[in-house]
């Protein structure tokens, strides 16, 4: 809906003197009409007053602004933003009142809409944190089951090169056997031969017996 009014009176509308900072400086002749405004889009305040086309007044009511009652008739307001305070005198102590009242209502408005704000922003910032947060979560348990299944890798092969070893003490004793078996193989093949030499020996030596024999005997014959 944009900026409403919501309350308006008739004061006389002063700034403070900015060379003294002390004395009042009337901005109109005569008492003006100062209207509340309240911007729902934006929750925002503003006291507005014209001097015929001219603005004397456009504040927009901050949270840290404090509307001083200085008399029964008269108050006052710093605004930072326009760097003057102005003050305004009013016919009654009623009108007065009902402005105080007003300024202190926009005041905590504000509070609370500014207060709103900062914890949305806490709110959004923790949202975003704890979603930072269940990342790291995923991340590391991603991380805990690659380093499960490379554990799981490393026993396996862990497990296999035990394996390997002891067949290769078995492969070795296997071997040490087999050596042990062709060096007996070879010794027996050695006292074999052997063995078969010394025979042949004594049979050349038979032979060469015999052989005289018959000879001797053949001569004997012939003689007889």
């Amino acid at each position: 809906m944009g900026e409403q009014p919501i309350f308006s009176t008739r004061a006389h509308v002063f700034q403070i003197d900015p060379n003294t900072k002390k004395n009042w400086v009337p901005t109109s002749k005569h008492a003006v009409t100062v209207s509340y405004f309240y911007d729902s889009t934006r929750n925002v305040y503003r006291i507005i007053s014209l001097d015929g086309s001219k603005a004397i007044i456009n504040s927009t009511i901050t949270p840290n602004m404090t509307f001083t009652k200085t008399s029964q008739k008269f108050g006052q307001w710093a605004d930072s933003r326009a760097n003057t305070v102005y003050g305004l005198g009013f016919s009654s102590e009623h009108h007065l009142s009902k402005v105080t009242e007003l300024e202190c209502v926009s005041s905590q408005a504000n509070a609370v809409h500014t207060h709103k704000s900062e914890l949305n922003q806490t709110i959004q910032e923790l949202e975003e944190t704890l979603k930072e947060k269940e990342e790291e979560i995923e991340r590391l348990k991603q991380e805990i089951d690659n380093a499960r299944e490379l554990q799981e890798q490393r026993d396996s092969l862990t497990q296999k090169l035990q394996e390997v070893e002891i067949r290769n003490k078995d492969l070795e004793g296997q071997l040490s056997d087999l050596e042990q078996r062709l060096e007996k193989s070879q010794n027996e093949q050695e006292a074999f031969r052997n063995n078969l030499k010394t025979l042949l020996e004594i049979l050349d030596g038979k032979i060469f017996e015999l052989t005289e024999l018959r000879d001797n005997l053949a001569k004997l014959l012939e003689c007889s």
